[in-house]
Formats: structure tokens, sequence, C-alpha cells
């Protein structure tokens, strides 16, 4: 006997799983309920098409229904509501919004994959014609169409994630002054304040007027413009406003039905993807699902993971056993040229579960430096601070961070300790990477501090140390007339340090720094070895810039 398998809801999580379905059994009836028209679209690719650096509306689509059916033998059902699940009788009401009609369909499992809404904070004006959200097809047709036809020139967009930024930068490409505001005290919220610092700096270059700590409070209608109050009682006044702060899961019907929802609101599954009901799944933006790292549940937003979960649910709705073993978030941002990327736990993340942790800063050029076009990438890692263990990583930089952020998101899969990441023998040709990878140097980096080769602090050790500590910048005289120094701290170059030492004290701690920390490195071999107490600044002055308003006061 044949199954009946029903999915509620396309995209990424629905689409997958119909398709994994047909697959596993010829002969299983499937039907996918979506309410709107498009079953499955490319979400990642709408702020691009907004830019017109898609430029076929077409190419959003990843299939059809007609696809869909065609291909595979799947009943799509567009323009479908589920509106109510039986779980007693195993059914669900469904509403055909075209023509308003209203039936049941029976099933033997039940995926869901309802996904997520843009969040809607209660503020005042927040439905003003002239403010958008972007979730979907229809949403990018009526923002794009107003810029086709009535050509803002000034736009606000709510808050600096992912979305809000890409939109940013798509925005100032099409000439619009675009101002991007944040509740929080950093752009970009999935990896730590250093990092963030780097792709805020980047957007002001680039024309980007950034705010932080700046959440809105009302929106108002002046003529045919918008103005944006905001809580410190600055008036913005612009064309149009993009909400980016965040999704909601869509579980109005997993809660109707007696499904358990965590604190957040996201469904509660389990590896194989099964609700607390045993014949319904739920995949996607909408479901809690295991962090790799922590063990704990939280909702991750993000397009791989969905697919994965679609799939491991239609396996084990169709007899086979598959599990999720967990998510760990790695996700990837270009903003104009930059490229920011994280994998696994941040400073904040660790901290919340009470993990102990290390961390450590290198920068690194993309590839040889004797080859053109070499450019500075910038990479944290997040390590166990006794055995070395991989618990994050975080770069920001140009050419490469895709590559890098891949192999230390595979490193965190698979349990790999910072010597291992010493020992990676990755691909080297002078116009790809250097014969030490920035991964490897990440690697040599943290593991001489588990190693006590050398003593590090972090920029947001500083603060404590404040009065207890001398500085010394090893970097050379011309870069200290090109960026300044640290106040208080006295120069000896490299080069010339162990000409200098009757110049120090052994009574007192130093931090050394250089540009980026090796040559700092190297200058606390040698004091450590002449008995002299020093600490190696972690990430050198190009981290201690992008900080120093806060390190300072």
């Amino acid at each position: 006997m044949s199954i009946k398998l029903i999915i509620i809801g396309g995209v990424a999580g629905g689409a997958t799983a119909a398709a994994r379905a047909r697959r596993l059994d010829e002969n299983a009836e499937i039907i996918l309920f979506e309410r709107g028209e498009f079953v499955s679209f490319a979400n990642c690719g709408l702020p691009y098409y907004i830019g017109n650096i898609i430029k076929n509306r077409d190419d959003l689509l990843v299939t059809t229904a007609l696809d869909l059916k065609d291909r595979y033998k799947i009943d799509v059902r567009i323009f479908t509501e589920v509106v109510s699940i039986d779980r007693g009788k195993k059914q669900v009401s469904v509403k055909d919004l075209n023509s308003g009609k209203s039936y049941t369909e029976n099933y033997d499992k039940l995926i869901l994959s309802p996904g997520a809404e843009p969040a809607k904070p209660k503020i005042d004006g927040i439905d003003n014609e002239n403010i958008f959200r972007l979730r979907d097809i229809p949403d990018t047709d009526r923002i794009k169409a107003l810029l086709d036809v009535k050509k803002p020139e000034s736009a606000v967009i709510i808050g600096a994630g992912f979305i809000g930024l890409e939109m940013a930068e798509n925005l100032v490409e099409r000439g619009i002054k675009t101002t991007v505001i944040e509740m929080l005290d950093q752009f970009v919220p999935q990896v730590d304040y250093e990092m963030a610092s780097i792709v805020q700096i980047f957007l002001k270059q680039k024309g980007v007027i950034c705010k932080v700590q700046c959440p809105a409070k009302s929106f108002e209608k002046r003529g045919g413009r918008t103005v944006v109050v905001t809580s410190t009682g600055e008036e913005i006044e612009c064309d149009m406003v993009l909400m980016s702060i965040g999704v909601t899961p869509e579980n109005k019907l997993a809660k109707e039905c007696g499904l358990d929802t965590g604190s957040r609101g996201g469904i509660i599954v389990d590896g194989s993807m099964k609700t607390s009901d045993p014949d319904i799944y739920a995949v996607g933006d909408a479901v809690e699902v295991k962090n790799f790292i922590t063990g704990r549940p939280e909702m991750v937003p993000l397009a791989g993971p969905a697919n994965k979960q679609g799939r491991i649910a239609a396996d084990n709705a169709l007899g086979r056993s598959s599990v999720f073993k967990g998510t760990q978030g790695t996700a990837i941002l270009k903003v104009f040229k930059l490229v920011a990327a994280s994998t696994g736990l941040n400073e904040k993340s660790l901290q919340k579960n009470d993990i102990a942790y290390q961390a450590s800063y290198t920068h690194s050029l993309s590839h040889a430096g004797y080859y053109p076009d070499a450019e500075l990438m910038s990479v944290k890692i997040l390590f166990n601070p006794n055995n070395g263990r991989l618990l994050g990583a975080q770069i920001v930089g140009f050419d490469g961070v895709d590559k890098r952020i891949d192999v230390l998101a595979t490193a965190v899969r698979s349990g790999l300790s910072v010597f291992d990441l010493e020992e990676l023998e990755l691909a080297y040709t002078p116009p790809f990477s250097s014969a030490k990878d920035p991964v490897n140097v990440a690697g040599f980096v943290a593991s001489n501090i588990i190693r006590a080769d050398v003593k590090s602090v972090t920029w947001n050790e500083l603060k404590t140390l404040k009065g207890k500590v001398s500085f010394i910048d090893m970097r050379d005289d011309i870069e200290l007339e090109m960026s300044g120094t640290m106040k208080g701290a006295v120069n000896i170059p490299l080069n010339d340090l162990r000409s200098s030492l009757d110049e120090l004290d052994k009574t007192k701690t130093y931090v050394a720094f250089c540009a980026a920390g090796l040559r700092s490195y190297i200058g606390c071999r040698i004091l450590m070895q002449k008995g002299f107490r020093v600490l190696n600044l972690s990430g050198g002055f190009t981290t201690y810039q992008y900080v120093k308003h806060i390190v300072e006061n």
C-alpha cells in the first residue's frame, strides 16, 4: 500500500522534501500545498535582483509547480492554504485562495515547512505604504517597481543583519542615499564586535550612513515621504524604509493543532525532524534544532540547513532512518567587495553557554604577497584553551574568505583542534594562497598560545590591564608616522630589540605589539628568554585600530 505524504510549504525545505520523497518512492501520493504562487525560489538572490545584478526575474525560480509535476509527478497546489490540521483524523483542512473553495485531505505522514516571516514590531506608523519587508518574490516586485518607476533618492534600512546589508549595497549601487540603523552596538550580529567593526568602517567608506544603538521609535508620513524617528530623537527623512530586523517562525498551524513549540516559538523536533506527533515532521526556519557544539536548541534561518532537513524528513517519513546532527550556523555575507563569514560559536554564544574559550587573531594575505592583488584577510578563531578544539571562526576580507571559512567549518564539524589546523595540507600556488595558508597561520598562532610559547592578550582584555602594563610598539618608524601608535607606548623596532634590552625594566609587565602580531611574537620570545614578563597583543595594531575608541575610553 502506497503512502500519502502531504507537505505544507515549499521553498528550501518543502520542495527538497517533495523531490527526495519521490526519488525514494515512485508510488507514493505526494501533495505539496503552497499558499503563494512560487513553490521554490532563491530567497538569497532577491536583493541582487532588486539591484539589477540578476537581470532576469525567472532566474530566481529554482523550480516551478509545473517542473515538480512533470519531473517528479508531485501534485503541487499553489494559491492553496492549509488552515488547520486535525491530528486525530490525520486530516488537513484546505482553502483554495482563488476560488474560495474549502475541502479536506487525509494524510499518512505530514511535513511542515511554513518558514518564517519578517518580524513586525509594534511601532507607530509601521503600516506606512513606504515601509517594505523582503521575504518573497511579491515583496521583491513591490520594491523593484518603486525603484524602477518612482526612482527614490533616499532609503533607511532598519536592521544591520545579512539581508539589510545586502540591500544597502544594492540600493547604493542604484544611486540611492542609504542609511542603516541598528538597535545593537554593532552591525552583523553573527560575528563579534571587533570583526563587525571592519564591516562598518568599510560601509562608511562606500557612502553608507551607519548608526548603532539607534532603534526606530516611530514612523511619520510627511507629504509623500517617510520620517524615521529614532529613540535618540533624531529624525531621518527618506523615500522608502526597509524593515530587516530578523524573522519569527510561522507556527500558527503547529500551535493550533497542539504540537510542542519552544520559548521562541520554534516547532520542537528531534534528530529525525519529527515533531511531538510521530506522523508529523517539520523543517526549515520554523523549527528549533540542536546546535552542533552546545547541543542546545536554537533557531537558525539558513537555506543550507533547511535543505538538509527537508531531505532527512522525507527519508524518515518514507521509512528510512536519517538524522540531522545539528547546525553550526555557517554563514557568509558580501557587501560590495568585502566578505564577512562565520562558523560555530561567537564569543557572545560561548559566554551565554558558559563554555571556556580562548581567542586569537591573525591578519594574512589572501595569496602570496609577491603575486599581484593580494589583500588582507582578518581571521579570528575561538578554541578550547586546554585541548585546542576549534569552537568557532570568523573571517573578514576579500578574495578567498569563502574558501577559508569552509575549511574552518569542516574543522569545527569534524572536531579538529588548532593543532590539526597547523597540519592541514591545503592547496598552494601564488595566485590562490601562500605556502603557509591563512588557516595554517591561525593554527600556528593558537597552538603557540596553548603551548605557552607566548602569553597572549586580546583587545578587550586591555582595559583590565590599564595602569598595570607598559606597551612596546615593535613596528618601524615609517609605520608609526602613517598610523600613529598607542598612548604611552615606547617604540622599539624588532630589529633593534636585542640592542635595547637595557632600556627595559624587568620589574614591569610589557604588552608587545606590531601590525599583525608576528614581529611582536618574535619579540616576546626574545624577551621571555631574557627574563622579562611580556604579553603579545593578538591581532596587533590592526585589530586595535578597529576598536580603539572602546579600548581608550
